[in-house]
């Protein structure tokens, strides 16, 4: 067995949400869940195949998102995965409740617009998501200006009255 870590590759800015699935049928079902969570949603979808022809499937509402998760997807390699990336102003506290619910769906790795490493284990006969790196290590405890601006910033972008 080997280990490997393997980076999204994404803008800065951008969303994404890292799961695991059991069925082919989550495509649609992830898909449904995440356009009637939220109207106007922007997002690629791609989903491993672990079983027959084991191809990269995907859906979304965006091209250029759909083209990111298809090569992330491929790049992690880990059957029954699944990944999407949200567009512009659309965030995972939106849709993780809708994802979770989808019957097929077995866990939700990650949700972040942070950097983020996959770490994999490479077997003879594939590959598996150990757990993810969501960002950096802490570099302290807050202070009461931290707390203060955590406040601020939840009320200013409307998480919080």
């Amino acid at each position: 067995m080997e280990l490997i870590s393997v980076k999204i590759e994404k803008p800065a800015e951008i969303n994404f949400i890292l799961g695991q699935t059991h069925f082919i049928k989550s495509v649609e079902d992830i898909h449904e869940a995440l356009v009637n969570s939220v109207p106007g949603i922007k997002f690629g979808l791609a989903f491993s195949e672990a079983s027959g022809k084991c191809l990269v499937r995907w859906s979304g509402t965006d091209q250029e998102l759909i083209a990111l998760a298809q090569k992330n997807a491929l790049a992690i390699g880990a059957g029954h995965c699944f990944i999407i990336f949200l567009g512009g102003k659309f965030y995972p506290v939106n849709v993780l409740n809708a994802l979770k619910a989808v019957p097929e769906v077995c866990r939700i790795f990650c949700a972040t617009a942070n950097p983020a490493e996959i770490i994999v284990a490479q077997t003879d006969q594939g590959r598996a998501i150990l757990g993810v790196v969501d960002g950096f290590s802490p570099q302290g405890i807050e202070e009461e200006q931290d707390v203060q601006w955590r406040k601020n910033l939840l009320r200013q972008i409307g998480y919080k009255l």
